[in-house]
C-alpha cells in the first residue's frame, strides 16, 4: 500500500476544506493506505514566511513531502486563486520536490466560476514541482458541504460525496500504476 501526504492548506481548523481533507483521509486509510495529514497552518509563521529550512517543524514538512507516493492538497478559494498559505508552502519546498510523486488537488469554493483554479492556477505549480501525475482535480461547492454538529464531520450532498470518492478512486488507480522513478541527487 502506498504512503500518502494530505496537506489542508487552510487557515481555519473548522473550514470545510480542512474537514473535506479528514474525509479523505479516512477513505484512504479504509483503503489500507499509509495516510499522513498536514495542516499548514500549524506550522510556524515566522519559519513559513521567511523559508526557514533550518526550522524543525519546516524540515518535517519536507520530508512528508520527500517520503510519500502521493500527495492530496486540499485548499479553499480565495479571491479566484488557491489560498496563500499553500502558495507559502509550495514555495519552500525543493524544485523536484514531487517527482515521482501522484498528486490530487482538491478545491473548495462558494462558486463554479472558481472551478477554473485547479488548472489554471494550481496545475502549473504542481507540475513545476515535478509531479509526473496529477489526477484531474476535484472542485466542490461549500453549499454541498455541511458540517454534522455531533461529531464535526463533512457530510455531503448524494452527488458531491459520489463525485469525491471518483476523484480518490483515480488518484488510488493512479498510485497502484505507478513505477517509482529514481531521482538525481
Amino acid at each position: 500500500m502506498a504512503t500518502i501526504l494530505t496537506v489542508s492548506a487552510s487557515p481555519s481548523t473548522h473550514s470545510k476544506t480542512a474537514r473535506t481533507r479528514s474525509v479523505v483521509d479516512a477513505y484512504l486509510t479504509e483503503a489500507g493506505h499509509t495516510v499522513t495529514a498536514l495542516d499548514v497552518r500549524d506550522l510556524p509563521a515566522s519559519a513559513l514566511l521567511s523559508a526557514d529550512h533550518t526550522d524543525p517543524a519546516i524540515a518535517a514538512a519536507v520530508e512528508l513531502f520527500e517520503s510519500a507516493d502521493g500527495v492530496v492538497v486540499a485548499t479553499p478559494v480565495y479571491k479566484a486563486s488557491f489560498s496563500g498559505l499553500l502558495k507559502t508552502l509550495l514555495d519552500l519546498l525543493p524544485q523536484r520536490a514531487l517527482a515521482g510523486k501522484v498528486v490530487l488537488p482538491l478545491a473548495t469554493g462558494g462558486t463554479l466560476a472558481h472551478v477554473l483554479v485547479l488548472d489554471y492556477a494550481l496545475r502549473p505549480v504542481l507540475t513545476a514541482l515535478g509531479s509526473p501525475v496529477i489526477v484531474q482535480g476535484h472542485f466542490l461547492l461549500d453549499h454541498t458541504i455541511t458540517v454534522d454538529a455531533g461529531n464535526g464531520r463533512a457530510a455531503f450532498t448524494a452527488d458531491s460525496e459520489n463525485s469525491l470518492r471518483r476523484a480518490v478512486d483515480s488518484f488510488v488507480r493512479e498510485l497502484g500504476y505507478r513505477v517509482p522513478v529514481p531521482v538525481a541527487a
